[in-house]
């Protein structure tokens, strides 16, 4: 890990600049942890508008360690939870020794610098991915909405290298919509659920909150998933109690006309697609 004292912290980068207080926030909350002090690391150096920086790399093995070895399991959670954020929106992955972004503080720094720093990133990623059995379990023992235990399936699925659905679950993170795109004709698949049942999910042509009175078109969900990913997540979810995706996810992997052409498409890939 990049030492505390590191002249290397002042050429990283955050989400407004240098990130030379950044180790100065990360010992305060190795030395006792504060949500307050994690939320000020978090909006200032480490992850803004779905964007990490090169000091968030440098922190995460930090933050790992620390999620590994509280005893507080409300805290291993929030860990869990905004480390898969920070995964979920990492857009260069299997670049070692380090991200071609980094050419530039590779100059100043030195290669082995950065690479030493995505690896020690990616061991970081493989440490919180062994907390998620724990995390599920603790998870489903509490009083949690569903909005929260979907960004915990968010991490789970980023920590996997399941990264389409993870953005996919973080883009529409409330489950009351889902945007999906027709493979045919490229137009926009509005699923929403049923007024009268919010079960069931229905597809439309447009945004149905703008325009109302639309005709809704049948989603034919699954009775089985045949998916291993959709098949995992439905597990993931059923194991947690999130009730609305797991109710959702027979129709997200179903078919349906598309509104605007009128060719069956099969919602899942068609979904990820705007991921």
């Amino acid at each position: 890990m990049l030492k505390w004292n590191s002249d290397v912290w002042g050429k990283l980068t955050g989400a407004y600049g240098f990130a030379d207080n950044a180790p100065v926030l990360l010992q305060q909350l190795v030395q006792e942890y504060s949500q307050e002090i994690f939320d000020e690391l978090f909006q200032e150096y480490l992850f803004h508008q779905n964007t990490i920086y090169t000091a968030t790399y440098a922190a995460m093995p930090y933050l790992a360690q620390l999620a590994c070895s509280t005893s507080d399991a409300e805290v291993r959670k929030e860990l869990y939870i905004n480390c898969g954020i920070i995964e979920v929106s990492r857009g260069e992955r299997d670049e070692a020794p380090f991200p071609a972004s980094w050419a530039e503080l590779a100059e100043d720094v030195g290669s082995s610098v950065c690479s030493e720093i995505y690896g020690d990133y990616v061991e970081a990623i493989g440490k919180l991915r062994a907390l998620t059995e724990e995390v599920l379990a603790y998870t489903a023992q509490q009083s949690i909405d569903d909005t929260e235990k979907r960004y915990i399936l968010v991490a789970d699925a980023a920590y996997r290298g399941s990264y389409l659905p993870a953005n996919m679950l973080m883009t529409f993170s409330e489950g009351d919509e889902y945007v999906a795109v027709c493979p045919a004709c490229e137009q926009d698949v509005f699923i929403w659920p049923n007024e009268d049942c919010a079960g069931i999910l229905q597809a439309y042509e447009r945004d149905p909150v703008f325009h109302t009175g639309q005709e809704p078109h049948v989603i034919v969900p699954v009775t089985s998933f045949v998916d291993e990913e959709i098949r995992t997540l439905a597990e993931r979810a059923a194991s947690i109690g999130e009730q609305t995706l797991a109710g959702h996810l027979p129709y997200l992997a179903g078919e349906t006309l598309c509104p605007s052409c009128r060719e069956k498409i099969s919602v899942w890939p068609s979904l990820l697609s705007t991921s």
